[in-house]
């Protein structure tokens, strides 16, 4: 038990080293990969004292498992302690580097592209169409376009592109701050009500929890108030217009009106095709992602093959790589390797397993889900809610002793559209809950205490009235 509980304390002096980035002059790149790596040591070390006592769901299925009865086959009178360790080197670290690398490359590629976009003043052609300077009518249209744009790409892609967007509207970096943080409250809004725009509905439509337009049509509303409410509140005290930065004119390096309609298109439409790719193919969403780099890339070589070999390494993908911001990859390397080592122990499960015990209330489960999303990512702690309840049929909550209560666990049920909202936008209360709001305090070097004092409040609001909203919808709508 003493291990188990250091796991937990290493988690929370890691996390607050990355919260206190600025004080300690720290890059939270680097906190980040040391909580990553100290966290799994400290399990490997313990792990008689923590496989033993029961809470990992991972170890338990891993005994019943055909793995485990090879490795056995392989190396007969192998002790417990050997069994413990191939669990978690050969087992537990392959298979979460299996998942974090989905996540890193799709990061990459998604990065490059839009990198590369904008590298060709592609963004030009919308920010061009921006005319407004005052900040409650720039917020609003930013914050729409967000919305949409992130359902039908996903929250992580759409904060990248609007934060480049951002780059050419406001020149001030304390505004462009608050925008951006906006930008993440927005695009965790219109990802958590379609099957594609957050990893966590994704999970859901895939496992079979959701339909498409079913999470459409109950989470939409939700999901919409969660972002009018902060908007509606920031509209009362924000005065003023933002300062547009000034264009640079000693760059010799000007693309054409065709090239940045070109690449913005090859652009975007490569980022929408990831859903389509993955729909077409039921591959992952970055190798969607790396086929989009690669036509961009290609698009690169033929755009400038003729040009001097400095036009070259500007505006080719070669060259581009370079500008990636690789600090966010390991940031999210380390933070996602460290909640990994949470979930494998089996802390998630207990926390999932208490709520369970102490609540028995959807609204309330899901409510405190999604405050927990804030702090810990909200993809292990919505496979941990996927794994509290079976995916119940009629039959079976009609024999069910409690069938009101569990009724909510049929596909379409209300815990699941819940959980969808919930997890997806409570990550915005604090800005490292979520891919949205660690890719902004990367690419804007967002203080986390300045988010924590400016806009926790506000995603704070928006996320209970979202809440409010579908519990309205749910019980007296649609008594669904």
């Amino acid at each position: 038990m003493t291990t188990f509980i250091l796991m937990l304390i290493v988690f929370v002096l890691g996390y607050l080293a990355i919260a206190m980035e600025e004080p300690i002059k720290v890059d939270k790149a680097a906190s980040a990969l040391l909580l990553g790596v100290v966290i799994w040591v400290v399990y490997i070390f313990g792990l008689p004292g923590i496989l033993n006592l029961g809470f990992s769901p991972s170890w338990e299925h891993f005994l019943k498992s055909s793995d485990l009865a090879a490795f056995k086959h392989k190396y007969e009178g192998v002790s417990l302690i050997a069994q413990m360790k191939y669990f978690i080197t050969d087992h537990e670290v392959v298979s979460h580097l299996g998942n974090l690398a989905q996540i890193l490359f799709f990061l990459l590629g998604a990065m490059t592209i839009v990198e590369t976009v904008d590298q060709h003043e592609g963004f030009r052609v919308i920010t061009d169409r921006i005319k407004t300077t005052n900040k409650v009518k720039l917020l609003w249209t930013v914050a729409t376009i967000t919305f949409f744009l992130s359902g039908v790409l996903d929250n992580m892609t759409t904060t990248i592109v609007m934060i480049a967007l951002l780059r050419k509207l406001i020149d001030d970096k304390k505004s462009r701050w608050f925008f951006a943080s906006m930008i993440v409250i927005a695009a965790n809004a219109g990802g958590a009500f379609t099957p594609i725009g957050d990893v966590t509905t994704i999970m859901l439509w895939i496992g079979g929890q959701i339909t498409a337009l079913d999470i459409m049509g109950m989470v939409f509303l939700p999901s919409i108030v969660s972002l009018v409410i902060p908007l509606a509140v920031v509209s009362i005290y924000l005065k003023g217009h933002v300062e547009k930065p000034a264009v640079d004119t000693s760059d010799s390096f000007k693309t054409s009106p065709r090239e940045r309609m070109l690449m913005l298109a090859i652009g975007i439409g490569g980022l929408i095709f990831v859903p389509v790719f993955k729909e077409l193919t039921d591959l992952p969403p970055y190798m969607g992602m790396l086929f989009s780099l690669g036509v961009i890339w290609v698009a690169t070589e033929f755009i400038h093959k003729n040009g001097t070999l400095e036009d070259r390494r500007k505006f080719t993908v070669v060259g581009i790589l370079k500008r990636v911001d690789i600090p966010t990859i390991l940031f999210y390397l380390g933070i996602l390797s460290a909640v990994a080592a949470l979930e494998s122990a089996g802390h998630l499960q207990v926390m999932a397993e208490y709520f369970d015990k102490h609540m028995h209330n959807i609204y309330l489960i899901n409510g405190a889900i999604g405050l927990l999303s804030s702090i810990v990512d909200n993809v292990p702690l919505t496979a941990a809610a996927m794994g509290m309840y079976p995916i119940m049929t009629h039959t079976l909550v009609a024999a069910s002793s409690e069938p009101a209560f569990m009724q909510h666990f049929v596909q379409n049920g209300a815990f699941w559209e819940l959980l969808a909202y919930a997890a997806g936008t409570g990550g915005s209360i604090l800005i490292i809950g979520s891919a949205a709001g660690v890719v902004a305090m990367a690419l804007e070097k967002i203080d986390f205490i300045w988010y924590m004092k400016k806009i926790a409040w506000l995603a704070l609001l928006g996320y209970i009235a979202g809440i409010a909203t579908y519990y309205v919808q749910n019980e007296f709508i649609f008594h669904h």
